[in-house]
């Protein structure tokens, strides 16, 4: 993808002293996303100085947070997961539960004096035609604001990917996709069956079985799975260590260290990956399963596995190996997608094949965007990635307009 780089030259850089801001249809920085990746790189610019414009169409700080399953806490140890300038509070757990996250995000956004702009929608980013910020951003309700910069910290899971399965026409029971589930409570009595072998299915299965919920797993493809913890040692800080040694060596002890902990699960219909979780994760950019508990359950027997789905019929599930079994709800733990091909709806990015920002900050003609939050294939977890690069772009954008917003 080649673009003829925009020139910066021809105005004075818009904030300057020769080119002040228009407060109503002007901003130095707007960050698209209220979440933890927006809200570090606001802090991190705050104290360089700036005074981001930080938009998002949720009513909530960390909505998505808000709105995740109650069961949920974070996989990753407080101490690697905290955003720039401040940490957890000393009295929280080691893996912090989903409520004290938000609770974190909203004192860490009030410690830093970050009150977005909250209930907008951004419909488009598109280069400014014309003189002046070189970005121009859309908004829902008509409005429209230039920048020099533009932070996009959407996340990779904005939009749920729900692919449409056959039957679906016929079947009576439920369907719905995982973002919708909070908690047990309304599947009880139920047979449900959870769709899909990722670290949200595997823990939404265990929750289920441990409120009484009949409940099975549909998985299709081979799984790395890793203890969170071994012999007290969490499994980010081992993967950070084994990340650091040569490709061959470390993917070699991470499957060694899968295999002892985990062991050989294919009688019970989930077999291991060919390649180690260090490896799936480097060039997929696919977490490991993070067990907390399913694969007991799944040993016991009390949360059966079955292959991938044929078909829905009018009441359950007929599988790819012939069997068929009755379900009154097919929960869908498949996943989402970043759909930055809605902001960015006539602008080429480099994405790679999920649709995954290739650029941390871009060149050419896409000088003045930067995508943070994004960079899944990272060990150590989202938190930590996050933490590294907020602090990455708020000096990239700082040098640019101390060079008179010319590239740094």
């Amino acid at each position: 993808m080649e673009h003829d780089p925009p020139d910066f030259h021809t105005e004075p850089f818009r904030g300057s002293n020769h080119a002040p801001l228009d407060p109503e249809t002007e901003a130095d920085v707007i960050i698209v996303g209220a979440g933890p990746a927006g809200l570090a790189v606001a802090a991190c610019l705050v104290q360089r100085g700036h005074s981001p414009l930080v938009i998002d169409r949720a009513q909530d700080i960390a909505s998505s947070w808000r709105h995740h399953y109650e069961r949920l806490h974070l996989h990753t140890v407080k101490t690697h997961s905290a955003l720039p300038g401040r940490p957890f509070p000393d009295d929280a757990p080691r893996y912090v539960p989903r409520q004290g996250v938000v609770d974190y995000l909203v004192a860490y956004a009030r410690q830093h004096g970050i009150e977005p702009t909250l209930g907008q929608n951004v419909t488009a980013i598109e280069p400014r035609q014309g003189p002046g910020a070189p970005w121009q951003v859309a908004l829902a309700n008509g409005r429209q604001l230039s920048a020099n910069h533009v932070v996009v910290a959407t996340g990779a899971n904005r939009q749920p990917r729900a692919p449409r399965l056959p039957g679906e026409d016929v079947f009576q029971g439920r369907l719905l996709h995982s973002r919708g589930y909070r908690n047990a409570a309304p599947f009880k009595g139920q047979r449900v069956l959870v769709v899909g072998m990722g670290n949200t299915g595997a823990e939404i299965a265990l929750d289920l079985v441990e409120h009484g919920v009949r409940t099975a797993l549909s998985v299709r493809s081979p799984v790395n799975i890793v203890r969170r913890d071994v012999l007290g040692r969490p499994a980010q800080l081992s993967s950070l260590m084994l990340s650091q040694l040569p490709p061959v060596l470390g993917d070699a002890l991470a499957v060694l260290l899968r295999n002892l902990t985990v062991g050989d699960l294919r009688r019970h219909g989930l077999p291991s990956a060919s390649v180690s979780p260090l490896r799936q994760l480097r060039e997929e950019g696919k977490t490991p399963v993070i067990d907390v508990g399913t694969v007991q359950r799944i040993k016991t027997g009390d949360i059966l596995v079955y292959p991938g789905i044929q078909r829905l019929t009018s009441g359950g599930v007929r599988f790819t190996d012939g069997s068929e079994h009755p379900f009154d709800t097919v929960l869908l733990a498949t996943g989402y997608d970043a759909a930055l091909g809605e902001l960015f709806p006539r602008t080429a990015l480099p994405l790679d094949e999920r649709g995954i920002p290739l650029q941390l900050s871009g060149e050419g003609a896409l000088e003045g965007l930067h995508f943070v939050g994004f960079d899944v294939r990272q060990p150590g977890g989202l938190l930590r990635t996050i933490a590294l690069q907020a602090p990455r772009v708020a000096q990239r954008i700082s040098a640019r307009q101390a060079n008179g917003g010319r590239h740094a």
